[in-house]
């Protein structure tokens, strides 16, 4: 079975966030990048794990510059066999999807992971773009997957129980938690994804939709208030004057 997983850089969950240039663009000094987490724990792992129990092989694709190439390196530590860097400065949803679709056809993968979304952006939209420019089958925010032959069968949670779904390869799939249980590299891993073929291709002709204007961080959390267990009147008096505001 041949498969990609696509993945991206995030900021570290404790990175202090700030932005330059009047609030247009992020600021990435002194900030550590990780691999997104639902790429590295759910899609690239569960992606791994399918190779181990049929075979088959394993190419992560990331759409960045040469900053990219720790975290790539990284999630060829954990396993993957190759790897590919589109060389291109990351744009917007549609850019990226373009990218991947651009590199991916034709090359036969049976199935293209991806996680459900980016920690930085939540946008949960690149895999459905991918599946539509690739005209493929796409299955959302799944959380199990299981193959037999060329059909998946794949479940995920929606309102009120579970779906399970079975799809024919090939396909795209966003993974979300349960999906596979995370893996930390060891020390063969680490020295093996130094000799690991890393391709880098140049960017597919394709223009952002959309540009960002400005980015604003959140008030800042005011102060607890804790009312007295006796003085029920006030807490109701404050519920209806202040948190509405909340």
């Amino acid at each position: 079975m041949k498969i990609l997983v696509c993945i991206s850089k995030a900021p570290d969950t404790t990175s202090k966030i700030a932005f330059t240039d009047g609030g247009s663009k992020f600021d990435e000094n002194g900030v550590q990048f990780i691999v997104n987490p639902y790429d590295e724990w759910y899609a690239l792992v569960r992606a791994l794990e399918l190779k181990e129990t049929i075979g088959g092989t394993v190419t992560i694709l990331s759409v960045g510059g040469t900053d990219y190439e720790p975290i790539i390196r990284k999630a060829l530590a954990i396993g993957a066999d190759e790897a590919v860097r589109i060389d291109a400065a990351e744009s917007d949803s549609l850019y990226v999807a373009k990218q991947i679709a651009a590199y991916a056809n034709g090359k036969g993968f049976d199935i293209i992971f991806c996680g459900k979304e980016t920690i930085n952006f939540n946008g949960s939209i690149v895999p459905g773009m991918v599946a539509e420019l690739l005209d493929l089958p796409f299955v959302s925010l799944a959380n199990k997957l299981n193959v037999n032959g060329n059909t998946a069968t794949i479940e995920r949670e929606v309102a009120g129980g579970e779906e399970v779904i079975e799809v024919n390869t090939p396909f795209v799939v966003s993974a979300a938690k349960g999906m596979a249980e995370q893996r930390i590299p060891n020390m063969r891993g680490i020295m093996a994804a130094r000799t690991k073929p890393l391709e880098v291709v140049p960017a597919a002709a394709a223009e952002a939709a959309t540009s960002v204007k400005s980015y604003s961080l959140p008030p800042a959390k005011s102060g607890c208030k804790y009312i007295d267990a006796e003085n029920a009147g006030s807490l109701i008096q404050l519920l209806h004057e202040e948190a509405k505001a909340i």
